[in-house]
């Protein structure tokens, strides 16, 4: 009876064993699915990489000793006594002995460099390479690394090969983390007792898991400490040895363990680590420099040299101890190894991007032509306009002038913001981008999403589109500046001043524009045709709609920097509308070209009325509203620019175009409140500053050849010698000067000889 009442029980035992060895032969078929689908798949998210644009050197070149140190300490290269490694160098007096690192250009792999820069003032006299000593015409620097558009957990990392690791690397990895890594299969329980003995003793150096447990925690797990995540980690880990070489195992190692943060984007990987710790690829990482990284495995905050050197110097100096015990390095080498700093380069924390504004309008270009997830995944390299030196001018010039209008104005500290944007006269390449008063702060963009009413920058278009009826206006049509009153059913009368508060009766076009006078512009602008202002601000790039009141002639329409920018790159381009850029082109992940954006252009006005108001807008820098620029600028530049201010005084702006930059500054409140500043006294003071730092080339316009210059009367409008009093030499369209000429009152005996001389010289 007692035999035959046990079996239903040894029956359901049986069964229980049975399902329990079932249940785990699933799960461990799950499992295995999951190693080899991963490890055999898209292993890493890789972010896209942004690149500013390379510096290119040759003789001529505008370029300062503190602007090549700057860019030097962007690119993360290294002062030494004797520069021999790619990203080294070493000055002596004005000359720079310097190796540049290989890299992989679109147009193909340039090889490291080993060169001499000779300065002379503030260019490059000479470039040669310091082996052959032949002079070299051209030589252009690996593009620096600004930043990046990382998946949503913002894990950043360079992929290297094995063979990409330097041997201290690996010897310190197995001699620290697992030293029987070449012998287990996964597991070691011999190195889980020693770790629990070292633990209990409190001389832990090594842990229990091994690498490959290790990987199987961060490629597959959660932190989570549990005794069911423990055994999956094991199972997992025989599952990966199983499937996989080990060397394989060893390199995704690699690749994968976090290394540390900066600001949001965390360090992963041996290859990004070895950069960001010591500006240097892995291959190149010394003993000490290595030992201190596999310390940092241990706790990569807790470790960090930069904020515990004390800290991190004791543990990479046990990690050293650890390799001489295990006979991976000499008695010598571990006290040479000892004795050396921690080495560590100096650098802010930049997050994502040390320029969010910049890199906001790049995400926004791509975003045109290809989907987030893969510029979030797909590892690619975004070459950009970026130009670091006149990012750096902007940010400068923003960052002190708006303390600076705050004490001399008596406005609330903190409470100004402003914006700034740059672009490159001659491509329409986006230079630099500043969207706020803090440049690092990744929040709202004024330079792109601020719109606030332009006020007197819509005047040059209004006097654009006039000039394209030279029959009707040119520079010495008289205009009426006397008050007006405009009557519309449904709306209240409205009635426009000029700034000073006076009428001035009949001005020429040029005096109106260079001394922005409201109330004869409107009348200009009304005679025209608002609708016919407002289509030539859309042919000049504005691409949204915008409606057409009367007021939209003092620019009640609201526009952003970057909006403003467009339809002024127009101008600066001599009337060919080049849509703004801040990508040249894309890679892929291995380098192969993927797409390039290339200048395109369209003709949108003719040349002659362009050149007509670009003139007109140098008179605004000379005696006009812009005049107070001369304080921060030579004359000789003759800059072409323009004030704009609103009602109230609540927004403050100037566009100005040199030889070579277009800009475009913003200052205001962001609850816009009125700030006393005109666009002269406070925009224009940015602009000014930040241009001044750039060093800019003058502005010399070519001529159309429909233009002729002809001297002129500036009371009469009329004819005059080149040695009469006053008279001045203005541009015109062909056939459209005047034909009268005015009396030559009382010519002095200089403008006589002046007079005689350019008509000689003349061209």
């Amino acid at each position: 009876m007692q035999a035959t009442g046990l079996r239903p029980s040894k029956r359901l035992l049986i069964k229980i064993v049975l399902a329990g060895l079932l249940l785990a032969a699933s799960y461990t078929l799950y499992l295995d699915f999951a190693v080899r689908e991963r490890f055999e798949g898209k292993r890493w998210e890789l972010p896209a990489k942004v690149y500013a644009r390379p510096l290119e050197l040759y003789p001529g070149l505008k370029l300062t000793v503190t602007e090549m140190n700057a860019e030097l300490t962007l690119l993360g290269y290294r002062e030494t006594a004797s520069p021999e490694e790619p990203g080294s160098y070493c000055w002596n007096n004005r000359t720079l002995d310097l190796v540049s690192r290989p890299f992989p250009f679109g147009d193909g792999f340039q090889e490291s460099l080993s060169l001499r820069i000779l300065f002379s003032g503030d260019r490059v006299q000479r470039l040669s390479d310091r082996t052959s000593k032949k002079p070299l015409p051209l030589v252009r620097l690996d593009p620096a690394l600004i930043g990046g558009i990382y998946p949503d957990k913002k894990e950043d990392r360079v992929l290297v090969k094995l063979d990409q690791v330097s041997d201290p690397v690996l010897d310190a990895l197995i001699a620290v983390e697992d030293r029987r890594f070449f012998s287990h299969c996964g597991i070691d329980l011999r190195g889980i007792g020693r770790a629990i003995v070292a633990t209990s003793t409190g001389d832990s150096v090594q842990g229990g898991s091994t690498l490959t447990q290790q990987l199987v925690k961060n490629f597959y797990l959660s932190a989570e400490r549990t005794l069911q995540r423990k055994l999956t980690e094991m199972v997992m880990a025989l599952l990966l040895e199983l499937h996989y070489d080990k060397l394989e195992i060893l390199e995704t190692y690699l690749n994968e363990v976090y290394l540390g943060q900066d600001g949001d984007r965390s360090i992963n990987g041996f290859g990004l680590a070895s950069r960001f710790f010591f500006a240097k690829p892995v291959s190149q990482l010394d003993l000490h420099e290595a030992a201190l990284l596999v310390g940092m495995l241990k706790g990569p905050s807790y470790y960090n040299p930069r904020s515990n050197p004390q800290r991190a110097l004791q543990r990479r100096n046990l990690v050293l101890r650890v390799m001489a015990d295990e006979a991976f390095i000499t008695e010598g080498m571990l006290i040479a190894a000892q004795a050396e700093p921690l080495g560590v380069v100096e650098r802010q924390s930049r997050g994502t991007s040390p320029y969010p504004a910049f890199l906001n309008l790049v995400h926004r270009q791509l975003r045109q032509d290809y989907r987030d997830e893969d510029l979030r995944s797909e590892g690619l390299q975004i070459f950009t306009t970026f130009d670091p030196r006149v990012q750096r001018a902007a940010e400068r010039a923003l960052s002190r002038r708006l303390p600076q209008l705050e004490k001399a104005r008596g406005i609330q500290p903190n409470s100004l913001q402003g914006a700034l944007l740059v672009t490159s006269t001659q491509n329409a390449e986006v230079q630099a981008v500043v969207g706020g008063r803090d440049p690092r702060f990744e929040g709202f963009n004024r330079a792109l999403d601020a719109r606030r009413p332009i006020g007197s920058l819509i005047k040059p278009i209004i006097y654009l589109t006039a000039l394209q009826y030279p029959e009707r206006y040119t520079l010495m049509t008289r205009l009426d500046d006397s008050p007006l009153v405009l009557q519309q059913p449904g709306t209240k009368d409205w009635a426009p001043e000029n700034y000073d508060q006076k009428f001035h009766g009949e001005v020429t076009l040029l005096e109106s524009l260079s001394n922005s006078y409201n109330v004869s512009t409107v009348r200009l602008g009304l005679k025209l045709g608002v609708s016919k202002v407002m289509s030539n601000l859309k042919q000049f790039g504005l691409a949204r709609e915008v409606p057409e009141y009367a007021s939209s002639m003092l620019g009640a329409t609201p526009l952003s920097p970057l909006e403003v920018t467009q339809i002024y790159q127009t101008i600066a381009s001599g009337g060919f509308n080049a849509p703004l850029k801040a990508i040249r082109e894309i890679l892929t992940a291995e380098g192969k070209p993927l797409q390039r954006y290339p200048l395109v252009v369209e003709q949108v006005v003719e040349g002659a009325p362009t050149y007509l108001v670009t003139v007109a807008m140098q008179e605004v820098v000379r005696r006009g509203t812009a005049s107070n620029l001369g304080s921060y600028l030579p004359s000789a530049l003759e800059v072409a620019g323009k004030t704009g201010t609103t009602d109230n005084f609540r927004d403050s702006w100037f566009a100005g175009i040199t030889g070579d930059h277009l800009a475009v500054a913003w200052v205001g409140r962001d609850d816009n409140q009125p700030t006393s500043l005109t666009g002269a006294s406070g925009a224009m003071s940015v602009w000014g500053t930040m241009m001044a730092d750039l060093n800019p080339e003058p502005l010399i316009l070519p001529e159309p050849e429909n233009v002729e210059q002809i001297w002129v009367d500036p009371v009469s409008g009329l004819r005059s010698g080149a040695g009469c009093r006053d008279a001045i030499k203005l541009p015109f369209v062909t056939g459209s000067a005047p034909t009268e000429f005015a009396p030559c009152s009382r010519p002095s005996v200089g403008k006589s000889i002046k007079g005689w001389f350019e008509r000689i010289f003349d061209r």
